[in-house]
Protein backbone atom coordinates (compact mmCIF):
# COMPACT_ATOMS: atom_id res chain seq x y z
CA UNK A 1 0.00 0.00 0.00
CA UNK A 2 2.70 2.37 0.75
CA UNK A 3 4.72 1.78 -2.81
CA UNK A 4 0.83 2.81 -4.20
CA UNK A 5 0.95 6.31 -1.94
CA UNK A 6 4.47 7.01 -3.47
CA UNK A 7 2.93 6.15 -7.24
CA UNK A 8 0.25 8.20 -6.45
CA UNK A 9 1.88 11.64 -4.78
CA UNK A 10 4.64 11.12 -8.12
CA UNK A 11 2.01 10.92 -10.29
CA UNK A 12 0.27 14.00 -8.60
CA UNK A 13 4.11 15.67 -8.71
CA UNK A 14 4.12 14.71 -12.50
CA UNK A 15 0.81 16.51 -13.12
CA UNK A 16 2.15 19.28 -11.29
CA UNK A 17 4.85 20.16 -12.41
CA UNK A 18 3.69 19.84 -16.44
CA UNK A 19 0.99 21.68 -15.71
CA UNK A 20 3.30 25.14 -14.19
CA UNK A 21 6.08 24.40 -16.93
CA UNK A 22 3.96 23.90 -20.01
CA UNK A 23 0.45 25.40 -19.52
CA UNK A 24 -0.73 28.58 -20.83
CA UNK A 25 -2.21 29.14 -17.60
CA UNK A 26 1.06 29.32 -16.16
CA UNK A 27 2.91 30.99 -19.16
CA UNK A 28 2.55 35.02 -17.38
CA UNK A 29 4.04 33.18 -14.05
CA UNK A 30 6.92 31.48 -16.51
CA UNK A 31 7.39 34.92 -18.03
CA UNK A 32 7.96 36.65 -15.41
CA UNK A 33 10.32 34.66 -13.58
CA UNK A 34 12.26 35.09 -17.17
CA UNK A 35 11.15 32.05 -18.97
CA UNK A 36 14.59 29.53 -19.44
CA UNK A 37 16.80 32.44 -19.74
CA UNK A 38 17.14 32.92 -15.79
CA UNK A 39 18.09 30.28 -12.95
CA UNK A 40 13.99 30.91 -11.40
CA UNK A 41 12.29 31.12 -14.84
CA UNK A 42 14.34 27.63 -15.92
CA UNK A 43 12.66 26.42 -11.99
CA UNK A 44 9.79 27.11 -13.63
CA UNK A 45 9.71 26.07 -16.96
CA UNK A 46 11.43 22.56 -17.38
CA UNK A 47 9.26 19.85 -15.68
CA UNK A 48 11.92 18.23 -14.27
CA UNK A 49 12.83 20.88 -12.14
CA UNK A 50 9.27 21.91 -11.30
CA UNK A 51 8.51 18.67 -10.16
CA UNK A 52 11.67 18.81 -7.57
CA UNK A 53 10.49 22.09 -5.64
CA UNK A 54 6.83 20.44 -6.16
CA UNK A 55 7.92 17.49 -4.96
CA UNK A 56 9.69 19.32 -1.67
CA UNK A 57 6.46 20.75 -0.65
CA UNK A 58 4.28 17.88 -1.06
CA UNK A 59 6.14 14.96 0.57
CA UNK A 60 5.99 16.50 4.37
CA UNK A 61 2.47 17.49 3.44
CA UNK A 62 1.25 14.42 2.45
CA UNK A 63 3.84 12.58 5.09
CA UNK A 64 4.63 10.42 2.01
CA UNK A 65 8.25 9.40 2.63
CA UNK A 66 9.92 6.52 0.70
CA UNK A 67 12.67 6.90 2.47
CA UNK A 68 13.97 6.59 5.75
CA UNK A 69 17.07 6.94 7.58
CA UNK A 70 18.29 4.46 9.99
CA UNK A 71 20.37 6.75 12.38
CA UNK A 72 19.00 9.02 14.50
CA UNK A 73 21.04 12.37 13.89
CA UNK A 74 18.52 14.93 15.07
CA UNK A 75 17.02 17.66 12.55
CA UNK A 76 19.63 16.08 9.81
CA UNK A 77 17.92 12.96 9.41
CA UNK A 78 14.66 14.73 9.61
CA UNK A 79 16.12 16.66 6.66
CA UNK A 80 17.68 13.41 4.90
CA UNK A 81 14.51 11.63 5.20
CA UNK A 82 12.68 14.77 3.40
CA UNK A 83 15.28 15.77 0.83
CA UNK A 84 15.75 12.26 -0.46
CA UNK A 85 12.11 11.15 -0.77
CA UNK A 86 11.31 14.15 -2.44
CA UNK A 87 14.26 13.26 -4.71
CA UNK A 88 12.55 9.83 -5.31
CA UNK A 89 9.40 11.36 -5.68
CA UNK A 90 10.58 13.54 -8.37
CA UNK A 91 12.76 11.18 -10.66
CA UNK A 92 9.53 8.48 -10.35
CA UNK A 93 7.49 11.26 -11.34
CA UNK A 94 10.20 12.19 -14.64
CA UNK A 95 9.89 8.44 -15.53
CA UNK A 96 5.95 8.91 -15.69
CA UNK A 97 6.29 12.07 -17.57
CA UNK A 98 7.70 9.77 -20.22
CA UNK A 99 4.90 7.88 -20.50
CA UNK A 100 2.24 10.95 -20.30
CA UNK A 101 4.34 12.85 -22.97
CA UNK A 102 4.18 9.09 -25.13
CA UNK A 103 0.48 9.03 -25.44
CA UNK A 104 0.00 12.84 -25.31
CA UNK A 105 2.02 12.68 -28.51
CA UNK A 106 0.53 9.89 -30.01
CA UNK A 107 -2.86 11.16 -29.04
CA UNK A 108 -1.77 14.73 -30.75
CA UNK A 109 -0.66 12.87 -33.80
CA UNK A 110 -3.88 11.15 -34.35
CA UNK A 111 -5.91 13.86 -34.57
CA UNK A 112 -3.58 15.99 -36.85
CA UNK A 113 -4.25 12.94 -39.15
CA UNK A 114 -8.09 12.77 -38.58
CA UNK A 115 -7.87 16.58 -39.70
CA UNK A 116 -5.92 15.99 -42.66
CA UNK A 117 -8.17 12.86 -43.54
CA UNK A 118 -11.17 15.63 -43.25
CA UNK A 119 -9.22 18.03 -45.02
CA UNK A 120 -8.09 15.93 -47.74
CA UNK A 121 -11.79 14.46 -47.72
CA UNK A 122 -13.17 18.26 -48.14
CA UNK A 123 -11.01 19.39 -50.94
CA UNK A 124 -12.27 16.12 -52.49
CA UNK A 125 -15.83 17.35 -52.32
CA UNK A 126 -15.20 21.11 -53.77
CA UNK A 127 -13.51 19.11 -56.57
CA UNK A 128 -16.36 16.78 -57.29
CA UNK A 129 -19.18 17.73 -60.01
CA UNK A 130 -22.26 18.55 -58.29
CA UNK A 131 -25.32 17.27 -59.59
Amino acid sequence: MFVLKILMLSLVVMGMAHTVARERIFAPLRDRCGGRETWLGYLVSCPYCASHWIAFVLVPLTGTYGIEIPHQWGALSWVLRWFLSSILVAVLAAFLRIGFYFIDESQSLAREHKKAVEHELEENEQHLPHH
